[in-house]
């Protein structure tokens, strides 16, 4: 298993990524993290949390209310144009990470 401390500075790519791929909601983000990360990594409930209260009030990804089949609301989330433009400069600085990495490792 990733420890969180390494995972750290990369939740927000990891969101924008999949917003990326389309709108959703916390909980299914963190199902399809956990998904794609073969249970190597598993972004806790209140991280993921923080991570959207951070990337909203950046600009970068907004949500709306929907609802769901038994009434209740559903908070949605979509990236904005400023988080397009934020992912594509995170994806950019993370292959010079790998680049960077690969040297010494």
């Amino acid at each position: 298993m990733i420890s969180s401390d390494v995972m750290r500075g990369f939740h927000d790519l990891l969101i924008l990524s999949l917003l990326a791929e389309g709108d959703s909601y916390a909980y299914e983000i963190g199902k399809e993290i956990k998904l794609r990360a073969a249970e190597m990594y598993q972004l806790k409930e209140t991280t993921l949390y923080s991570a959207f209260a951070r990337l909203e009030k950046n600009g970068w990804i907004s949500s709306y209310d929907t609802q769901e089949t038994h009434g209740r609301k559903r908070v949605n989330y979509t990236i904005t144009s400023a988080g397009r433009q934020e992912f594509k400069r995170r994806k950019e600085e993370w292959s010079l990470i790998k680049s960077l990495m690969t040297q010494f490792i």
